[in-house]
């Protein structure tokens, strides 16, 4: 009589590292599952029988296995099993799916970056593009866009002058769909968009085309449909989430109860090597942190989860600590300071923060509907708004995928200030009064996909970009095109739109005129004054100070009909400045002023 077959023994693996690690002639499997009694990995190089490939315990709920015969491409699973029942589960590491409810793919990292060396542009001449994939470059109908969309658009972003575009999240999510705020596998690249080896080809043509890459993460919360992590050992309190999350009530968000436990170190852990895995494999030069306002606190307030405010400082001090010059940018319009001080003074160490102090009161301005109304010190507190003693610290825009989207009960701005004739003299006139503001105010601009060319009405994830509208509105993407070229100095004539320095020098409430002076160093090529006409009225001659004798000429004038067929061109000539001065400036000149119109002056 034959002797039973001995089951497999399991020896944990000297390799380091989480998930699956290929190997010469086979695979490191590794996961935490502190509560399972044992632990299988299944997969195509097994037949997907789980008996022959046990993980060995290594201590702390950690087990792993060498598997023999694993290879790249390979499809697999985590078999976990508690009181009598398996849960089959995705890898938590898994760099790639076959979708949000399928298998873990066995990932080759491997890729040829090329021999080039990219510079990440210098923060003070940084120019954000929002972009989501879905919809950004997508024929209408079918499926989503893909990161080889967004590739063929390269040339043409950086013929705008944008030298970096942030992604919204592209972390595997269910279905194809999204906004990605929904992240099932935060190691995954989205499947539909084109997995892994797309985005790093993605990142290396926009190195290539002199553009940074910013990627969204999803921090706050997971999931929650097609949620392995989801009591992923089988263990919960409660019925709530089990290892990966809170068990208690720090586990509710608007969005779902899935808050990840960040006082548990795993799970921190798990969130540092995601972000630096996007930094160091995929080479993505900064991050976008989603709703940092909910992981520092359950209700997005201030103050009551502390574990999730030092949470934000590690990851920080981790990303500082190895790639110093990549940016982290945060969401928490809460007007918090402390997010971008640095961690040894006790802040959560971000290098800039989207300002809703500035969206706000300028969208204000400039969707109501009577000149009388409007209230210039709106503008002026969004030309003032800091957060410290760095104008860089904040992210200026007037648009962004929040602001915009029907499920928000938004639209774009030129629809908020015209909705009847979006696209008519009113609505272009007054949204590029908000562009000018973007680009000339203190801080780091960003502009939302088709913003540039007048997209309209409010976005959805499931509609495409029309880029007809680049040809419709060739004069509005003009405007953009001059505007960020100002902004970044190409003619090293606006040094000072890159500097710290403003000075809002005059307000006229009773005629609705602001101008300020931006700088840098001052002098001739630094100094710049901006000014804006916020009433439907012109003005031949329309005087004002200025900082220096001589001769300031206009660099940009919105009223120009190149930007527009039916726009008035009215003159603004260069003009002499001399004494006496006003408004508090030295030397004075006198300028003309379209209808809602801003001009530029230099020296």
């Amino acid at each position: 009589m034959a002797a039973p077959a001995l089951a497999p023994v399991a020896i944990p693996s000297n390799r380091p590292n989480m998930g699956a690690i290929p190997f010469p002639g086979g695979a490191t499997f590794r996961v935490w599952a502190p509560f399972a009694e044992s632990v299988f990995v299944a997969g195509d190089f097994n037949n997907w029988k789980p008996a022959e490939n046990p993980l060995a315990r290594e201590g702390s709920g950690y087990w792993s296995v060498d598997a023999a015969g694993a290879q790249t491409g390979q499809q697999y699973k985590f078999v976990l099993r508690r009181e009598g029942k398996d849960y089959w589960r995705i890898d938590p590491y898994a760099k790639q799916v076959t979708s949000s409810a399928g298998n873990a793919v066995i990932c080759d990292t491997q890729f040829d970056w090329g021999e080039g060396v990219f510079q990440m542009p210098g923060w003070h001449e940084m120019v954000i593009y929002e972009l989501h994939t879905g919809t950004f470059n997508d024929p209408p109908g079918g499926a989503p866009g893909v990161f080889d969309s967004i590739r063929e658009k390269l040339p043409y972003l950086r013929d705008l002058g944008i030298n970096a575009i942030e992604i919204m999240p592209s972390s595997e999510f269910p279905g194809g769909f999204s906004w990605g705020y929904n992240p099932s596998n935060i190691f995954a690249v989205e499947t539909d968009y084109g997995g892994p080896r797309a985005l790093k080809r993605l990142v290396k043509d926009a190195h290539e085309h002199g553009i940074a890459v910013i990627f969204d993460v999803v921090y706050n919360h997971l999931g929650p449909s097609d949620l392995d992590l989801w009591q992923f050992d089988g263990w919960s309190q409660d019925d709530r989430g089990g290892i990966y999350f809170y068990n208690d009530w720090r586990a509710s968000t608007p969005w779902c109860d899935t808050r990840p436990d960040y006082g548990r170190p795993e799970v921190r852990q798990l969130l540092r090597d995601n972000l630096l895995a996007w930094a160091e494999e995929f080479r993505l030069d900064g991050f976008r942190f989603d709703a940092t306002s909910y992981i520092r606190n359950v209700y997005g307030d201030d103050g009551d989860l502390p574990d999730g405010w030092n949470l934000l400082r590690w990851l920080n001090d981790e990303l500082q600590r190895h790639q110093p010059w990549k940016i982290t940018i945060s969401e928490d319009l809460r007007n918090n300071a402390w997010l971008t001080r640095p961690t040894e003074s006790g802040g959560a160490g971000f290098d800039s923060q989207w300002d809703g102090d500035f969206l706000h009161p300028v969208r204000r301005v400039l969707t109501n509907p009577f000149d009388e109304h409007r209230d210039m010190n709106q503008i002026v507190s969004a030309l003032y708004h800091r957060y410290g003693t760095d104008a860089l610290e904040r992210v200026v825009y007037t648009e962004s995928h929040d602001e915009v989207a029907s499920a928000n009960a938004k639209q774009r701005l030129p629809s908020d200030i015209d909705g009847g004739n979006p696209a008519g003299w009113h609505a272009r006139k007054r949204s590029a009064l908000g562009a000018v503001l973007v680009f000339t105010s203190p801080g780091i601009p960003m502009i939302f996909q088709g913003q540039e060319f007048l997209e309209t009405g409010p976005w959805q994830d499931t509609v495409p970009v029309d880029w007809d509208n680049a040809t419709r509105h060739a004069g509005v993407h003009l405007l953009y095109r001059d505007l960020i070229r100002l902004s970044r100095n190409w003619y090293d004539t606006t040094r000072g739109l890159r500097g710290q320095h403003v000075t809002v020098h005059h307000v006229n409430h009773a005629d609705k005129v602001v101008a300020f002076h931006r700088w840098a160093e001052g002098g001739a090529g630094d100094d710049v004054v901006v000014v804006c006409n916020f009433a439907n009225r012109a003005y031949d001659s329309y005087t004002l100070g200025v900082p220096r004798e001589g001769l300031w000429r206009v660099r940009f004038n919105s009223d120009s009909n190149l930007y527009g067929p039916d726009y008035g061109n009215h003159p603004a000539f260069d003009a002499w400045a001399e004494s006496p001065g006003c408004d508090g400036m030295t030397y004075r000149l006198s300028v003309g002023l379209g209808p809602y119109s801003a001009v530029i002056l230099s020296q």
